[in-house]
């Protein structure tokens, strides 16, 4: 594993900036094709410096301008706010009250911390590869419903660079939407209920809604590895007595005792379910069929930072951000292959800055001299493990043209149709 010195950082920020940040790409994506005046120059961004400067309202007039700012500050973490009434530069002499966000993609923010009541393996900002399928299994539930339960076509995953993930929504509808309907959308994502003294957190009902049955389907693909072996989540009565807080007093006495007699969580699981269902079929039944889906959802389903999805003037960090404390770029995650995903193997500034040392002065000297800016960090990037990801990204933004394009096209045969 690429280890990382944080005292290199100024020094390495300096040439990511210079050689290898994907200008192009970024300022394509966040001026949406230039179809709306003044977009890309009324978008927030946000710079943390050394020594935790922090710089908000700053904004652009293009890529030009963009690149230049962020070579001369050497941001250690960029931030992205909304597209505003006014440009946020001049935020300062608009009328109080006339600086107001009117546009934002709809995001989500999963921190692997919100599950320190559920994980074994790690804690606070430590993630290992035992833990890392929690949020495989967020992608899985929030993705599928972001597509197939509300039609949103134009999603772009993103690894935080420490231990998360985030997410943009950048369908055109959708960057309008109102903080009261953002709200809406993450509530209807959101089924753990209560703060840290809550114990049982999942609560369901007779009538099982389809975003519960599809996402327990999802979390059943990986319960057994995840949760039995990996996690180990009835391994002792520590453990089990978590379990036995989430189900009926009634039947606390039994699990207990027949806990004792097996001898892995696995075991301890089947049995569980096995007096769950004998529960079922009593006149006293106070299990329901979906005790088990339950614990499940607890135990697996995604947290999501609702006040980070449902304001409009909330930031969050950038795709291509580095992470200061890991050095870890934050880069996109392919939907294709979201369980192959591997935190670890993410480049770092370090490694992708010492690959970029690798290409031999001579080698420079052939090249080009009169090349463009543009083209010297396209050959950049390319020679470094930061190259699949931007590659991921382009793929993204092909999309987003290509419907934008289909769009418009749609709209002028319906002109002509008269």
């Amino acid at each position: 594993m690429e280890t990382f010195d944080p005292s290199e950082l100024p020094e390495l920020l300096n040439l990511y900036y210079r050689r290898l940040f994907p200008y192009a790409q970024y300022y394509r994506w966040l001026n949406y094709g230039g179809v709306i005046k003044n977009y890309f120059q009324h978008r927030e961004f946000s710079f943390t410096l050394k020594d935790d400067i922090y710089v908000r309202y700053q904004s652009f007039n293009n890529q030009g301008e963009l690149e230049k700012e962020m070579q001369k500050m050497n941001p250690y973490k960029i931030d992205i706010g909304a597209v505003y009434s006014h440009r946020p530069s001049q935020y300062n002499t608009v009328k109080l009250g006339a600086f107001q966000a009117q546009e934002k993609e709809l995001v989500f923010d999963i921190d692997m911390t919100d599950y320190d009541d559920v994980r074994r393996c790690c804690s606070s900002a430590d993630i290992c590869s035992k833990c890392w399928t929690l949020m495989t299994m967020a992608i899985h539930i929030i993705d599928r419903a972001l597509k197939e339960d509300f039609g949103f076509k134009h999603r772009l995953w993103v690894y935080s660079g420490r231990r998360g993930v985030h997410c943009w929504v950048c369908d055109e509808s959708v960057r309008k939407l109102s903080s009261a309907v953002r709200s809406g959308i993450v509530e209807y994502l959101s089924l753990l209920k209560g703060g840290q003294e809550v114990k049982k957190k999942v609560h369901l009902s007779e009538k099982i809604h389809p975003f519960v049955r599809k996402s327990i389907n999802i979390i059943k693909k990986y319960f057994e590895e995840y949760a039995l072996v990996n996690q180990d989540i009835l391994e002792n009565k520590a453990c089990w007595d978590k379990i036995l807080a989430l189900v009926p007093e009634t039947i606390h006495d039994e699990l207990q005792q027949g806990f004792q007699k097996h001898h892995s969580s696995l075991q301890r699981w089947e049995y569980l379910k096995k007096v769950t269902s004998k529960s079922q079929n009593t006149k006293n039944d106070k299990c329901g069929p979906w005790l088990e889906w339950e614990i499940m959802l607890q135990y697996c389903f995604p947290r999501l930072d609702i006040n980070v999805s449902k304001g409009l003037n909330h930031l969050l960090k950038s795709p291509f951000s580095v992470h200061p404390k890991t050095g870890r770029i934050s880069v996109p995650i392919d939907l294709q292959n979201v369980d192959q995903f591997d935190p670890f193997a993410v480049p770092t500034i370090s490694s992708i800055c010492h690959e970029l040392d690798t290409i031999s002065t001579n080698e420079e000297e052939k090249e080009n001299k009169a090349e463009s800016d543009i083209k010297r960090r396209t050959r950049d990037y390319k020679k470094t493990g930061l190259a699949p990801y931007v590659k991921i990204f382009e793929q993204f933004l092909e999309n987003l043209d290509k419907y934008r394009k289909g769009e418009l096209l749609k709209k002028s045969d319906l002109q002509k149709d008269f």
